[in-house]
């Protein structure tokens, strides 16, 4: 539609805005790659350009990688 701004989630304060205003990042292979071009075809993560999100990714990296160890390893026992 005419007009429309995609929403997106911080995934550590969980506050919406408009996708331009975030930071997208993903994983590859492992490792946090942030998304400047805004152009990579991945599964993408935002985050709130503030200090305090900033200062609290590394922690939500550390949560969403044990979790996605946790389904990956139940997925292999199939």
């Amino acid at each position: 539609k005419a007009g429309h701004r995609p929403q997106r989630t911080c995934v550590v304060c969980r506050q919406k805005d408009v996708q331009s205003a975030l930071m997208s990042f993903f994983f590859l292979e492992g490792k946090l790659v942030f998304d400047l071009s805004g152009h990579c075809q991945q599964r993408k993560f935002y985050l709130c350009p503030s200090g305090n999100c900033v200062t609290g990714l590394p922690k939500w990296c550390l949560r969403y990688q044990k979790k996605r160890g946790a389904l990956n390893g139940k997925e292999a026992g199939k």
